[in-house]
Order: C-alpha cells, then sequence, then structure tokens
C-alpha cells in the first residue's frame, strides 16, 4: 500500500493515497446519487421552507447582501412583515447567493437551489472523513465517509431539492469540529492557531446556516471539562480553548439570530463556562502538590452543582434567554406537551424504537463494538489505536447525538454522525483486532473472509435495512407535487394554484391559509399571506385556527379583521372506482382533512364537539356550523367498514366517512365566501389520489347574518 506512484515536487504520492481518493470519490458519488433519486418525479424544490430560502437568496442576487440585512419582507406575517436578517438562517442564503455568483454561469438560480443541498451533502463525505481520520486514523475515516454517503436520516434530511438548513449546517459544523480537533492535537503552534480561528468561525456560520447546530455545543462543553483530567500538555489547551471560544462568540456577533439566541442564551453560556472551567481547573491542578486529579473533580462537583441550580432558576425567570422551543424540547423531551404548534409539526414527533432501529439497522452493532473496543483500549493503556482525549470525544459524541435525537425525529440526522463516528471506529478497531499478531496464525483467506464478510454484512442491512429498501426509503416526491401527503403521486395541483394567484388575483391581495403554506404562497403565488413556515407568531397562527372553526359569520368578520382578501384550504383523498351515480370519495392524507385535529388543539376547542371518537370524522356540527366545514367542498352521505365493505347510514366507530362532491359557497353565490378556483385534481374526475387545492374570496359585500 505504500507503493510510491508519482513525485510531485517533495511529496510521493502512494497506493495508498489513490486508494483514499477512489473511496472518498466513491462515497460522494453514492451520496449524490442516492439524494438525486427525488427528480424522477420532477426536477423541483421540496418541502416548504426552501421557497422562503430561495426567495431570500434571490433577493440578494437582485439588490446585494447589504440591502438583505436592511430587509422586512412584506409578504409574510401581513401586515407587520418580517425582518428576515434576524429571523432567517442568513449563512444559508448568504453561501447560496456567493457559489451563485461564482458557480451559476448564468444558469437559473431556482434550478441552482435545487441542486445546492446535493451537492453540500455530498462534499459532508470528505469532511466527516477527515474529521474522524484526526480521530482514529484513515481506516476510521474511510468507514465513516461510506456510512454517511447512505445513512438514511442524513438522506432524509438532504435530498435534492431540500434547500434548507442541515445539509449546509451540518457541512459546516463538522468542518468547525475538525479544525478544531485537528487543531489541538497539532504539533505546530502556528497551524494550531490558524485552525482554531477558523473552526470558531466556522462554529457561527454553522449556526448561522442551522440553529440545530447549537447541538454540537453540548459535546463540544462536555469534552473541554473533561481536557484537564484527559491531557498533560495543559500550557497548551489552556491558550487553544478560549482561542476558539472567543472566536465563536466575537464572529457570532456578527449575525442578529445567532446573538440573541446563542451567545446571550443557555448555549453560548454553556461554552463559555465549560472554557472557563478548563482554565480554573488547570490552575487548581497546577497548585496542587498532590491530589490534583481529585482536586479537579471537587471543582467540577460544586460547579455542577452550582450550574444545575442556576439552569433551575432561569427556567423560571428566564434572566438568560432559552433556546427555541424545538430546541429546548429536546433537552426536556416532557415540553412537547405545553406547545401544542410544536408537537402539531410531522418532523417533531418522537422516534420510535421500530425507526431507530431501520435508520441505524447495523451500525448499533458496530457501535457498541466500539465503546467496547475503545474501553478495552483505555483499560489495557494502549494509544497506538486512538488517544485519549478522542476516545473521550467520540463517546460524549455518542451519548449526547442519541439522546438529543430521541425527541425529534428531525434531530436523528445527530444519532446518526454519533452511530457513524463510534461504528467507524469500532470497525477499525475489530479490524486491528483480528489482523494483529497473536500465537494462533491466521491465513491470508481467512483474512480475506473476514473482511468480505464485514462488508457484505454492512452492505446487506444497510442498503436493504428491516422495514424498507435504502433506495426507496430516500426516494419521494417533493412536497409541492403531492402536497406533502402519504400519496407517492407527482401533480402540478399546486403549482398551478399559485399560478393562478399570481396571475388572477390583484397584486396587493392578502392570502388566508394554514401556515404550512405561507412559504409557497409568498414565493410561488407571489402575494402577502398571515402567517408562514416560519412560525414567528403562535398567536397568528391561534387566531387563523379559531378562525376556522368559528361559525362563518363571525368567522367572515375575523377575516376582514385580518384584512384577508382569499382562503385557500387543502384537501386530500381518493376518488373510488365505484359505479354509482356520484362519485364517491375517502378524505384523508395529509391535507386540512388530517390537521383540523390539530387546529382544535392549538385554538384550545373541545375535539369531542367537532369530531367522532376517532379524532378524525367530522360531527354534523363540523360539517354544518363551522367555516372550515362548509369551505371543504364535500359531504359524508355513508359511512363504509373497509374491511367487509358493508355500507351503514349513521357513523360507528371503526367506520371511514365516504363522501360526495358539495360545493357549500359556490362563486354565484351571495354568500361570505365564493369558490373561486379548484386545483386539476377535484374537477378532472380521475380514479385515485387527489389533490384538491380550493381558492376562495372573501366576499367584501356579504351583510346577511342568519
Amino acid at each position: 500500500m505504500n507503493t510510491k506512484l508519482i513525485t510531485i515536487r517533495n511529496f510521493d504520492f502512494k497506493l495508498n493515497h489513490l486508494l483514499i481518493i477512489v473511496i472518498l470519490i466513491l462515497s460522494f458519488s453514492i451520496s449524490f446519487l442516492l439524494r438525486s433519486q427525488a427528480a424522477d418525479f420532477g426536477f423541483e424544490l421540496n418541502e416548504f421552507d426552501p421557497f422562503f430560502n430561495y426567495r431570500a437568496t434571490q433577493y440578494i442576487t437582485d439588490n446585494g447582501i447589504s440591502a438583505y440585512f436592511e430587509w422586512n419582507d412584506n409578504l409574510s406575517w401581513y401586515p407587520t412583515g418580517r425582518d428576515v436578517s434576524a429571523t432567517s438562517q442568513v449563512m444559508l442564503h448568504i453561501t447560496a447567493a456567493t457559489t451563485y455568483w461564482i458557480f451559476g454561469g448564468g444558469n437559473d438560480l431556482y434550478d441552482f437551489t435545487i441542486l445546492f443541498p446535493v451537492i453540500f451533502g455530498s462534499l459532508s463525505v470528505i469532511i466527516i472523513f477527515a474529521l474522524v481520520r484526526v480521530m482514529g486514523g484513515t481506516t476510521a475515516g474511510l468507514f465513516s465517509a461510506l456510512l454517511f454517503s447512505i445513512s438514511l436520516p442524513i438522506l432524509m434530511r438532504g435530498p435534492i431539492g431540500w434547500f434548507k438548513s442541515e445539509p449546509l449546517g451540518l457541512f459546516f459544523s463538522l468542518l468547525a469540529v475538525y479544525l478544531l480537533l485537528s487543531g489541538i492535537n497539532s504539533q505546530n503552534k502556528k497551524m494550531a492557531f490558524t485552525k482554531l480561528i477558523g473552526s470558531g468561525i466556522f462554529t457561527s456560520i454553522s449556526l448561522s446556516a442551522w440553529g440545530g447546530n447549537q447541538f454540537f455545543i453540548i459535546p463540544l462543553g462536555l469534552f473541554f471539562i473533561t481536557l484537564p483530567f484527559m491531557r498533560t500538555d495543559h500550557k497548551f489547551i489552556v491558550w487553544t480553548i478560549p482561542l476558539y471560544t472567543i472566536t465563536t462568540v466575537l464572529t457570532s456577533l456578527a449575525f442578529e439570530r445567532v446573538t440573541s439566541t446563542f451567545i446571550f442564551g443557555l448555549g453560548g453560556i454553556s461554552l463559555i463556562v465549560s472554557t472557563l472551567f478548563l482554565i480554573f481547573c488547570i490552575f487548581i491542578q497546577n497548585k496542587s502538590p498532590k491530589n490534583k486529579t481529585r482536586n479537579g473533580i471537587l471543582f467540577l462537583l460544586i460547579i455542577s452543582v452550582i450550574i444545575s441550580g442556576f439552569i433551575i432558576i432561569n427556567f423560571d425567570s428566564q434572566s438568560l434567554p432559552l433556546p427555541f422551543h424545538r430546541y429546548f424540547n429536546a433537552l426536556n423531551p416532557f415540553l412537547s406537551i405545553t406547545n401544542p404548534l410544536v408537537d402539531s409539526i410531522a418532523e417533531h414527533v418522537a422516534t420510535t424504537p421500530a425507526q431507530s432501529f431501520l435508520f441505524h439497522s447495523v451500525l448499533m452493532i458496530f457501535s457498541g463494538i466500539g465503546i467496547w473496543l475503545i474501553i478495552q483500549n483505555i483499560q489495557n493503556k494502549n494509544p497506538n489505536f486512538i488517544k485519549n482525549d478522542m476516545l473521550a470525544f467520540s463517546l460524549i459524541l455518542g451519548i449526547t447525538g442519541v439522546y438529543v435525537s430521541s425527541t425529534f425525529i428531525r434531530l436523528e440526522v445527530f444519532a446518526s454522525i454519533a452511530i457513524i463516528v463510534l461504528a467507524s471506529l469500532g470497525l477499525t478497531a475489530l479490524i486491528k483486532e483480528f489482523f494483529k499478531k497473536n500465537d494462533i496464525p491466521i491465513s491470508k483467506t481467512m483474512k480475506l473472509f473476514f473482511v468480505m464478510g464485514i462488508i457484505l454484512l454492512l452492505m446487506i442491512s444497510l442498503t436493504n435495512p428491516f422495514g424498507g429498501d435504502l433506495f426507496i426509503l430516500s426516494k419521494y416526491p417533493p412536497a409541492i407535487l403531492n402536497g406533502a401527503t402519504q400519496f407517492p403521486v407527482s401533480t402540478t395541483d399546486w403549482l398551478d394554484s399559485m399560478e393562478w394567484i399570481k396571475n388572477n388575483t390583484p397584486k396587493d391581495s392578502v392570502i388566508a391559509a394554514w401556515w404550512d403554506y405561507g412559504y409557497w404562497i409568498s414565493t410561488l403565488g407571489e402575494r402577502a399571506t398571515l402567517a408562514d413556515n416560519s412560525t414567528i407568531s403562535n398567536l397568528v397562527i391561534v387566531n387563523i385556527a379559531k378562525m376556522l372553526l368559528n361559525n362563518p359569520d363571525d368567522a367572515w368578520i375575523s377575516l376582514n379583521e385580518m384584512h384577508a382578501d382569499y382562503v385557500l384550504v387543502f384537501v386530500a383523498g381518493q376518488k373510488l372506482g365505484v359505479d354509482f351515480e356520484e362519485s364517491l370519495y375517502l378524505l384523508g392524507g395529509g391535507g386540512d382533512e388530517s390537521k383540523k385535529h390539530w387546529f382544535m388543539i392549538i385554538a384550545e376547542e373541545d375535539l369531542s364537539k367537532y369530531l367522532y371518537v376517532d379524532d378524525n370524522s367530522g360531527t354534523n356540527y363540523f360539517w354544518n356550523s363551522t367555516l372550515l366545514g362548509k369551505m371543504f367542498p364535500f359531504t359524508p352521505v355513508t359511512y363504509i367498514d373497509l374491511q367487509t365493505n358493508e355500507l351503514y347510514p349513521f357513523y360507528l366507530p371503526g367506520l371511514e366517512s365516504v363522501y360526495v362532491k358539495d360545493i357549500k359557497y359556490p362563486y354565484n353565490e351571495n354568500g361570505p365566501l365564493r369558490l373561486v378556483y379548484a386545483s386539476p385534481s377535484f374537477t378532472e374526475e380521475k380514479i385515485g389520489p387527489m389533490i384538491g387545492i380550493f381558492i376562495y374570496e372573501v366576499n367584501k359585500d356579504y351583510t346577511s347574518f342568519s
């Protein structure tokens, strides 16, 4: 493997260098291909947030960076608007705009942002290789690159069109951690200084690109606390760690959102406190003629008690701002019951054991082996595999990664990174253990079978995990093409609806809709919305929910008070292929018909008033006395037992409602609303999935109150 291939100046390019390059290219290619599968459904941005991020990036390319920092978006949260730089992932927008200026080559910005997450997500295999290489050597680094390229949670949070926080945020955060660990392991002080400055800068940039990167602060803070006990070069780490922390804090001042939520919050304070602990602990140990470790541990216990008490007091007083509720919820899982809006978001559901096994499969086993072998190395005092401080960081990263990901399925990316690191170290340790010299000779054939067996086990379990297929699970339609429903279809219903809004409503129109669709309306429809996916104002969202559940007359008053000109609802379902006089439908699949119980919870309404015991089928009151029920252009006519196909004239537990079309607010009548647009899936009468978007005009002349 050390065979020299070519010499370039003073560098000997060897066979092992070629192998590293080949494996990294392979990892990048695998990641790129898996992330790009959704393009088969259509070349579109995916999910909701990417549409705002695209519009923000477009604003920079059209007006410049300085104008971006002065931008108050008047299409969001009408009539107050949105201070974009103070409430957004600034570095995501700036990085995308900058790379577009450099590499765009005159291509359409929309297409560029569709490919953006695939490129940066795939480039992350190189960064994690470098990171794990610092921790456990080249072999472990190569394993991590390959495992990262096929990690299902990471692929699901960064496919083509996913112009959201995670792909770029993880790229920057992994780069920051690599520079930090590389810096404190560097023998060259000038190089260490440069790397630590870079690490601090990229930490702040990563926090600006994705607020979720605050969870990387947890293992870093705990790691800093262990360093006085793990390393003897106290004179070196006593200036390197403060240098990193100071750089992080100072750089963070450039970003409004990071300043307000991180520096002056628990995240920044925890980083500062852990750094101060390191300094004072080293001071105490240096001043102790004996029992240095014991004195350091006593100091740690005292600080831990003080910090724990402060956190408890601050939780009530909030002298320091807490992280956003969704992030703090990951540290305290019981908080989800106190905020129904957070609880209603699909990506905020807790990860089940079955999902964890699906996501991580055999890597759980290898990560367990990694932990066992790491501990064994510590006991045997064997520094040849991995240094003690890197052992500590890998274990801390593993524990914190699994913990924070247990609350939100979105945060499974942290568990993935933690398990990938531990599994890579475990695989490396296992191979070294098998190939090391011992009393029992092992033939080359046995060694070959051993390596092939591990590769085969990894390939089978990771590409065909229990409960699914990697290629199928990582391939699903962009949300704009199926309305983020459960139906694996590609339609133009949402695109056509947004085009209709842009071309058929006055430019100063205000659209009322559930907050999920705000970014689509403002970006594609180019109209102002009352609320969007940034969830800046819970109160506005609560008022929208109450309006939808109110009786039509009172809801009409609320719509006018909100200055809404149009109301949009989305209904998903299926048209049955049964020969009846009227078309029959089953509703459900991810539209407002499925979200309505969350409307009721968020509005603090009694569900039994609107829904039967299944918390899904609407009561007569819902269909006849609420604006939302009347906006759904359907009426239940019978109920069916899907097991026996028997029909019933009334609802019974276990039955599904069957609907017929019924437009309650047609365009040519004088109701509070008038249906002015229905999307093609509703009008074309095709059997199968129905993605129905319905746009109602608020009748400003409505005066007939019952």
